[in-house]
Formats: C-alpha cells, structure tokens, sequence
C-alpha cells in the first residue's frame, strides 16, 4: 500500500484513516453480549443488563450506529478523492464487531505504516477523548510489532461545520412547529451526562479540569447564536448509576417538568453531545422525552444530528488536511483544544484521569 499521495503537496507520513467509534449490536442476538463487552469490570448486576438490552430490543436489536458509521465512512471516501487524498478507510469500534483490535491488526497486515485516527465523539473528557486514547493503545499492542502508528485527530467540538450542521438542524425543527407556538418554543440542548467527580478531572488539572462540561457549553451557545436564539437552556440525559452519585444536572425529562410549571408549550431539542442518531437519541429523546412532553402537553421537536449532513465528512476531511498540510486549526470557540496524540499517550500529566463508575446502566458515550 502506497502512502499518501496528495494533489495539493502535503506530505506522506501516513497510510490510511481509521475511524473509530462505540460500536453496538446489529441484530437481537448480539445485544447481550455486546451490553457484557460495555459494562465487564464494572460489576453491573444482570438484571440491570436485562432492562437496558430492552431498550435495543425495542428497535429490533439492531443500534443503527454501525449502519450511520459506515455512511460517514462512505461519505468522508468520497471527499478525501475529491480533496485528491489518497487514504484508505479503515473502521473499527471499542466494543462490538468490527473490533479495533481486528482492524489494527489487519491495517498492519496491509502494509499500513502510519495512520490518522477520527473518534465519533467531538469532545474532551475521560469517554470522549481519553478512552479513545486507550483504545489506540490496546489495539496496537494486541497487533503486536506489526501494529501501526496511530495519530488520533484533536477535538472537534467549535469546528465551523459541525456548528454550522446543528445550527441549519435547529432551524428546521423549529420550522416543524405548530406556527403559533414557534416563537415562543424553547431552546434545549443536550448532552451525555457523566459523574460530576469525572467531569472534574476532564482536562489538565492545571487548566481547571471540567473540560468536557464547558466544551459542552460553549458548543450550545454558538449553536444558539448561529441559529437565531438568543436564549437557551443546556441538560443532559442518559446518567446511570444509583441516584446518591451526583451525576451532571439537570436531566431532560426533569427539565421538562419544571418547563411544564413556566407554562412552555413548545421545545426545541438539539442533542449537541451527540455526532449520529444511536440509542441515546432515539431512546432517550426520541421515545422517552418525546412521551414526557406529550404527557406535558408540551410540542416537542427535536434537531438532527450532524452525522448524515454532508458538512460532517468534510470536517473530518479538514481534519486530516490539518495534519498532512499545517494549517491552522477551524475553530470557533475558545476553550481548549486538545486530543491529538501518537499511539495512545495522554494529552498531559493527569489529563482526563478514569472515575470508576457506579454500577448500574451502562453508559454510551460516543
């Protein structure tokens, strides 16, 4: 396999692109041992498995995050020749078929040298950077000496694109409104929760910690001002865990009771943590916060995500231009950056270090 060879003069250190994600079940039979793959060491009970694998059941047992995944794969193919990059896509997941162990050691038996690396999760934090890193690392040492370097892209979350998607998305939920409740619809982004102590230690200790949270953050509010709002409310959803662990707050489903009580007839729901339609949106926001705001009398519309919207292929294709040109990073907001590094390491001393989780459901953060 030949290295990179690009029509706009960028160098050649790297062989292929890997992108990699989640992973979840693709028919009813793999949603149990896929629920063991995400929860082993944690020591959630089975019978909390049982009740979240329903969940998968309910959609036949099928997670459309592989099926999306493999339609950016498709998409970011197609601009990489249009952008004359010569990378092949490889594609692999943390916990479920196609392993990324299996995909690194075939990227290896390809004659792949040297690779980039996209992660399906935009932010920084522990699950949405660090443990990305630990996966390049198990990959690479399951491969063993054939295994290929690995440079995974940085954080993305500001990147003018990816806003830009939510922000059009906004605008076109919105439009689905009843038109006499449209102007006075709320605004409501969401987000993966996590456990306060992990969002505590997100992020170099010397720069704060609670990276993730306030990238979160920063990314609703440029959303909201390219979107046309001047005011919006930011949630999160999808906390596990048993309730006397503080988790990041508040809930949607709670928030929507209590905009029930400010006499709100209309949302807007913008999953900004969130790249594609998996569980998490079609679960949580599309079948239970959906039913909470009919139960409300609440008019609920939820925003798209950005990963079928071809503005998301090419920011991973900006993202690799980044790397094998020099230029300067797209960027809209403020907060650090960080994410990029060889093989596995950790962005710094401490960055991002692991909370254990509490048992209970399992969570999904990509």
């Amino acid at each position: 396999m030949s290295a990179v060879n690009s029509t706009d003069g960028s160098d050649s250190r790297f062989d292929a692109l890997l992108l990699l994600s989640f992973g979840g079940p693709e028919k009813p039979e793999d949603v149990r041992p896929f629920l063991e793959n995400v929860t082993r060491g944690r020591g959630v009970p089975p019978e909390r498995l049982d009740a979240v694998a329903e969940h998968y059941l309910h959609f036949g047992g099928v997670s459309p995050i592989n099926a999306l995944n493999r339609d950016i794969i498709s998409r970011v193919e197609s601009e990489l020749a249009s952008a004359g990059i010569d990378l092949p896509v490889y594609f692999g997941n943390r916990n479920w078929h196609p392993m990324v162990e299996d995909t690194v050691a075939r990227m290896g038996a390809d004659g792949v040298r040297s690779a980039l690396v996209f992660p399906t999760s935009a932010w920084g934090g522990y699950s949405g950077c660090r443990q990305y890193h630990e996966d390049v690392s198990r990959a690479r040492a399951a491969a063993g000496d054939g295994a290929p370097h690995l440079l995974k892209l940085r954080q993305y979350y500001d990147h003018p694109l990816l806003i830009g998607a939510f922000a059009d998305a906004v605008r076109a939920a919105a439009a689905q409104l009843p038109a006499e409740h449209r102007a006075d619809a709320r605004l409501v982004f969401t987000a993966h929760s996590v456990p306060v102590a992990a969002d505590v230690n997100a992020g170099p200790p010397a720069e704060g910690g609670r990276l993730y949270s306030r990238q979160v953050a920063e990314a609703a509010a440029l959303t909201a001002r390219a979107a046309g709002f001047d005011d919006f409310d930011l949630v999160w959803q999808s906390r596990s865990g048993p309730p006397q662990v503080p988790w990041l707050e508040p809930d949607i489903c709670d928030h929507l009771d209590a905009l029930a009580g400010e006499d709100v007839r209309a949302v807007i729901v913008c999953p900004v943590g969130f790249v594609s339609d998996h569980l998490e949106v079609v679960w949580d926001l599309d079948t239970e916060a959906r039913d909470k705001a009919a139960e409300l009398g609440i008019d609920f519309v939820r925003a798209a995500t950005p990963g079928t919207d071809r503005r998301f292929a090419e920011l991973v294709v900006e993202l690799v231009a980044e790397q094998l040109t020099g230029a300067s990073a797209a960027r809209l907001g403020s907060e650090p950056l960080l994410g990029s590094t060889l093989d596995g390491a950790s962005c710094a001393v401490d960055c991002c270090k692991a909370v254990v989780r509490p048992s209970g459901r399992p969570a999904h953060t990509h």
